[in-house]
C-alpha cells in the first residue's frame, strides 16, 4: 500500500518490493506472497529474493517469472544476522567464486533482467564489492545496487561514498545504484554527482517524506521542487491509510501502527498524538485522529527528526 501511494504522487521509477525468502515462495508461504503482491499500475517492479541455497534462488526467480513479474534482484546485502546465518544476504559476498556461480546460475535460469543488492563487503577487510560487481557484469547482470556501509557496520555510521565510486569505476557499462542516507534531494544529487552512479535507490528517506521522488522528477526536468501543502500531507496519510484497509481489512489498523512514527517527523505533530496513532484501533478513530493531525501538524517541539526513525531488525514480513 505504502509503495502504490507513492507511485501516486509521481516520479517515482523502478521499485523492488520487501526482503522475501526464497524458500518460503517456493512453498507459497501466505506472508511471503503477500510481499510481492502488486497491481497493474505498480511498475516497473521487481523481487527482491534472499537464500544461501543457490537451487532456492534458481527456482524461486524461475516461479516469478512465470507468474509475471519483471525482473529479480538477488539480495546479497542484509546484514541482519537470521539471514547471514543462513549464508544468504551480505554473507554471499565472502565467497566471491560461490557468489558469481549463483549470479550465473539466476541469470541462465530465466529470460528476465537479474539484478544485485550488496554492500561494500562484509567488513573493511573485505571489500569484495568492486571485484563481484565486475564479475556480475560479465555474467549478465543488468544493474547492481550498493548500499554504502559493510555488513559490520549495520546500520551505523555514514555512508563510505568513495566506496560506491569504486563500485562505479570497476564496471564498464553496468548501472551502478547507490544507496544508503538519502532523505532529501540534495543527498542524492550529492551522492550522484561525488560518485558517479547511475541512479539512486531510496529506501527510509521515502518513508520521512514521500514527496522525495517527486521532488527530484522536477529537479531533472528544470523546475523548483514542489513542496507538499499541509492538505497534501493530510491527503497523502488518508491514501495511505485507505489502501492499506483496501489490501488488510481486518487488521490495517495493528500495520499502520507501524508508520507512527515516520509520520510523526514528516507531519511533524506533537509526540501524544504520534503516540495516539500509534494505537489506533478502529476506521472511525483514525477519522477522528486525522482531524487532529491536520489542525496540530507542524507543531512538534523537537525537530530532531531523523531520531525517531526505526531501522528494522531483518526483513519486515509484515510492512
Amino acid at each position: 500500500p505504502f509503495r502504490r501511494a507513492l507511485r501516486e504522487l509521481g516520479g517515482m521509477g523502478l521499485a523492488t518490493t520487501d526482503l522475501v525468502q526464497a524458500t518460503m515462495l517456493l512453498s507459497r508461504r501466505a506472508k511471503s506472497l503477500e510481499l510481492i503482491a502488486t497491481s497493474s499500475d505498480d511498475k516497473p517492479l521487481t523481487v527482491q529474493i534472499f537464500s544461501g541455497i543457490r537451487a532456492e534462488l534458481v527456482g524461486a526467480a524461475k516461479w516469478l517469472e512465470d507468474a509475471g513479474y519483471q525482473g529479480i534482484d538477488i539480495n546479497m546485502g542484509c546484514p541482519m544476522a537470521k539471514v547471514t546465518g543462513s549464508g544468504g544476504g551480505a554473507r554471499l559476498m565472502c565467497d566471491t567464486s560461490s557468489a558469481c556461480d549463483t549470479v550465473s546460475a539466476v541469470v541462465g535460469a530465466v529470460g528476465i533482467p537479474v539484478s544485485v543488492k550488496m554492500r561494500l563487503g562484509w567488513d573493511l577487510n573485505n571489500l569484495t564489492a568492486p571485484a563481484l560487481a565486475r564479475e556480475f557484469e560479465q555474467l549478465g547482470v543488468v544493474a547492481v545496487t550498493i548500499h554504502g556501509r559493510t555488513r559490520q557496520q549495520g546500520f551505523h555510521g555514514s555512508v563510505n561514498l568513495d566506496g560506491i565510486a569504486e563500485v562505479v569505476a570497476a564496471v564498464d557499462q553496468m548501472p551502478i545504484i547507490g544507496n544508503g542516507d538519502v532523505r532529501s534531494p540534495q543527498d542524492a544529487l550529492h551522492m550522484q554527482s561525488y560518485t558517479g552512479c547511475a541512479a539512486i535507490a531510496i529506501g527510509r528517506g521515502a518513508m520521512l517524506d514521500p514527496w522525495i521522488f517527486r521532488k527530484l522528477h522536477d529537479i531533472s526536468q528544470g523546475r523548483s521542487p514542489r513542496a507538499p501543502e499541509n492538505a497534501e500531507k493530510l491527503a497523502f496519510l488518508k491514501r495511505h491509510f485507505e489502501l492499506m484497509v483496501e489490501r488488510h481489512e481486518d487488521y490495517a489498523c495493528l500495520l499502520f501502527r507501524k508508520f507512527a512514527a515516520w509520520y510523526g517527523a514528516t507531519l511533524g505533530i506533537p509526540e501524544p498524538l504520534e503516540d495516539r496513532l500509534r494505537r489506533i484501533e478502529s476506521m472511525t478513530m483514525f477519522d477522528e485522529l486525522a482531524d487532529e493531525i491536520g489542525e496540530q501538524m507542524g507543531q512538534r517541539q523537537s525537530d530532531t527528526a531523523t531520531a525517531l526513525i526505526k531501522t528494522p531488525s531483518g526483513p519486515v514480513e509484515h510492512w
